[in-house]
């Protein structure tokens, strides 16, 4: 499986490369001048002697006394004087204190001292630089025939190991097909155990063709039981050279695309493979066999010569390839998403060659100016830092990839803890986001120990990065032991709260195990608190000692809190209420959706939530405590008889309990009160219906839809309320007229809308009879 989505990283990864290869740059020089081997061009003292002087030197160091005598002398020379006879101790002492200097005359020193370093490489450099036509010239001497005796010695033992190299290799090659179809459709994990399995599978290959090598060459080639040295560098430059290889493949996998780490194109893959593999092989060979053979028939000028050649052959070639693969690197470095990537990111990415080519220059001018084997060691410092950015960018794409995908919890799990995978979705990124910043920490810790500006690994070997890494590894563990507990105490909760396994949670218990969790996540948060203080080096016993002074601060300060805490730890202990509960609390009546050990949560039957602290609570009325009862009062006009009502709400008890949904609500028969009050207007009847709690609302209403059905069937007047109209006099005991229009039942709407559109026949008309009888005024009198 190509790991596709991490090539963003990865191209970030190989941008940042190019600030690697500036600062690479700036370490060549020095990087060059302390890994310079026995090669060096430069003479040490030895040499500078002239044979007679040489003669004369050994001579003297033969002869015992005179050695003796040359030793003393020279310990004479080192030895410091002390006066320890100052008659002014004051002055003795002054002359043994250090002088005072000011910031910025040792700033000045430092800069001096830090210029003239610079000055004197670059003077010694350049000198070197100049003598590289002399060792290159050297080569030009060589005889060809030194190599051609190399070549038939070692042909029979290069083609048997070529040979079934080649054969394992194509073996392997339909092994790492079959993994790549295996590994499309697998996770991430899966799919980096079938990468190291190919890896490794590959490795074997190259040890196999190895071993048969050396056992050709000890039992068919020469005598039985013998090996030639340059047998023996050959095979070990075989070795080398295609373990490198090995290294090559399992990043590019340029046969086999699902094994591919990198995001790059299949044809990239292959091209960028064969010409990896071509300059390995042309350093790897031409260090590591032809010098050596070069060093032996020759002489080691020759042999440095021929290096300095090989080296600068293969830097000549990087360098064409540079320029001639530039856009199309800078192409896939860009990617698809050029408008996600800042103005800086983006020049880099684009100019990425400009960096590439003068590090490529600087490494030739250090290979010519320092010949025999300084280019290894170079390179060997700039693979480390690569390898290092590489690694670290495929790790962080590995994590993103984790973070992408989330963690999965199998649905039986989550059945049972419901909330169980959403709190690791919520936990897990983070620590991998946490992860991802320490692997770039690493690397650029790495880079800059391996360039020589920062001794890392001095740093984390002294007192105080000892005592630093300790102390972020014990708070990692601290929070993560932290996290583990909360979440198993969360998870516990979880499951007791799930009504689908085990037995159903009690009101009381929803409520306990809540603040339960409050309570525990307040006291972890307390602990995990005092524990990170103390690794972090501060003392939590004063902290502790002074909890009680500050707990006394506290109450004065904050008396609300106090009195909120202290009541609800009282109403809890007295189970006034739990979650679910329907109770009437500072006035407001609702379910209670949530309490805690400060303040309880209640929505109305609007669905308003209200937020009710304890120290307002001075009274708890709960309607949900074993039974509530529904209180029917029903009015009836005076002149109705009573027990006539009472039959009627006793036969629409009957009526509501043989409904099979109201029915398993009722507890007891109806519980008839009789006459209760005279209103104004009606007599007030009342009934009592004993229900399960909670559901006395409900069965409330089916009752009163029932008696008012059969009131009106059986004509039991409710009454309401009357209004009386009066027109008023006047002095005289008149009233004014009042037009009316009296209406048969039987006349329509059409005929109504007609009439009502004729004129009237006489203005002073003040009614119409509808009957055809005569028209008057129909005023009172």
């Amino acid at each position: 499986m190509s790991f596709t989505t991490g090539g963003r990283v990865l191209r970030q990864a190989l941008v940042a490369c190019t600030f690697a290869i500036s600062l690479i740059m700036a370490a060549l020089p020095s990087l060059a001048q302390t890994t310079v081997g026995s090669g060096a061009p430069t003479p040490t003292a030895v040499e500078q002697l002239t044979p007679e002087q040489a003669k004369a030197l050994a001579d003297l160091l033969s002869n015992d006394a005179t050695r003796g005598a040359l030793v003393d002398a020279l310990n004479k020379v080192g030895e410091v004087p002390v006066d320890t006879g100052s008659a002014d101790p004051a002055a003795a002492a002054a002359t043994t204190q250090p002088e005072e200097v000011s910031l910025g005359r040792r700033v000045a020193q430092a800069t001096q001292n830090a210029a003239e370093t610079v000055g004197s490489t670059l003077t010694t450099f350049g000198a070197a630089l100049t003598r590289a036509p002399d060792a290159i010239d050297s080569v030009l001497n060589v005889d060809p025939g030194v190599i051609w005796d190399a070549i038939r010695e070692l042909a029979l033992v290069i083609a048997a190991t070529v040979v079934i190299y080649n054969v394992l290799r194509l073996v392997a090659k339909r092994i790492f097909r079959r993994m790549g179809d295996a590994a499309h459709e697998r996770g991430p994990l899966q799919t980096g155990l079938i990468i190291l399995a190919s890896v490794l599978i590959d490795v074997a290959v190259v040890a196999i063709a190895w071993g048969a090598g050396y056992l050709l060459a000890l039992m068919a080639f020469g005598t039985t039981g013998e090996i030639g040295i340059r047998q023996t560098l050959y095979l070990n430059a075989f070795l080398i050279v295609e373990m490198v290889k090995v290294v090559v493949r399992a990043i590019l996998s340029p046969t086999t695309p699902d094994l591919r780490t990198m995001n790059i194109p299949d044809r990239g893959a292959v091209y960028l493979n064969r010409w990896i593999a071509f300059i390995t092989s042309l350093l790897g060979y031409g260090q590591l066999l032809v010098v050596p053979i070069i060093n032996q028939n020759v002489n080691y000028a020759t042999g440095r010569g021929v290096s300095t050649v090989i080296s600068a052959l293969a830097i000549l070639i990087v360098m064409v390839l540079v320029v001639r693969w530039r856009k199309t690197v800078a192409d896939w470095l860009m990617g698809s998403r050029l408008h996600d990537w800042g103005s800086a990111i983006r020049f880099l990415a684009r100019n990425w060659y400009v960096a590439a080519l003068v590090y490529l220059v600087v490494l030739l001018a250090v290979v010519l100016a320092r010949p025999g084997g300084v280019l290894f060691p170079m390179l060997y410092a700039s693979a480390k830092v690569l390898g290092a950015i590489v690694l670290g960018a495929i790790a962080s794409n590995l994590m993103g990839r984790l973070i992408m995908r989330g963690v999965k919890v199998p649905e039986s799990i989550s059945e049972r803890l419901p909330l169980l995978e959403r709190r690791l979705n919520a936990f897990v990124p983070r620590v991998l986001t946490v992860f991802r910043l320490a692997i770039f920490a690493a690397v650029v810790f790495f880079t800059l120990n391996t360039m020589g500006i920062l001794d890392a690994q001095g740093w984390l070997e002294s007192q105080v990065g000892v005592r630093m890494t300790g102390m972020i590894v014990s708070i990692f563990l601290i929070l993560m032991f932290s996290f583990l507990a909360w979440l198993a105490v969360n998870s516990w909760i979880d499951f007791r709260l799930n009504p689908s396994y085990g037995s159903r949670p009690t009101a009381r218990e929803q409520t306990l195990l809540t603040l339960l969790r409050n309570a525990v996540s307040i006291v972890l948060i307390v602990i995990t608190l005092m524990f990170v203080l103390s690794e972090v080096g501060i003392d939590i016993a004063p902290l502790i000692a002074s909890a009680g002074v500050l707990g006394l601060a506290i109450g004065f300060g904050a008396q609300k809190l106090v009195q909120d805490i202290i009541t609800g730890v009282f109403i809890q202990l007295e189970n006034a209420m739990n979650v679910g509960d329907v109770v009437t609390v500072g006035g407001t009546t609702g379910t209670v959706e949530r309490l805690t050990i400060r303040s309880v949560s209640l929505r109305d039957v609007q669905g308003v939530f209200h937020i009710i602290p304890f120290s307002s609570v001075d009274m708890v009325s709960n309607f949900m405590r074993d039974y509530g009862f529904y209180v029917a009062d029903m009015g009836i006009a005076y002149r109705e008889n009573v027990s006539d009502a009472k039959q009627a709400m006793h036969d629409a008890f009957d009526e509501l309990r043989a409904n099979e949904d109201f029915a398993p609500h009722i507890l007891e028969d109806l519980q008839w009160f009789g006459l209760n009050s005279f209103g104004a207007s009606d007599v007030v009847v009342r009934a009592r219906i004993k229900c399960v709690a909670g559901q006395q609302w409900g069965v409330g209403r089916a009752y009163n839809e029932i008696v008012k059905r059969i009131f009106d069937e059986r004509g039991i007047e409710i009454p309401f309320p009357h209004q009386t109209i009066y027109f008023g006099e006047d002095k005289q005991g008149k009233a004014p007229a009042a037009p009316i229009r009296l209406i048969h039942d039987t006349e329509d709407a059409q005929t109504l809308e007609a009439k009502a559109e004729k004129p009237k026949a006489s203005p002073d008309k003040d009614a119409t009879f509808d009957d055809g009888e005569a028209e008057g005024d129909a005023s009172p009198r």
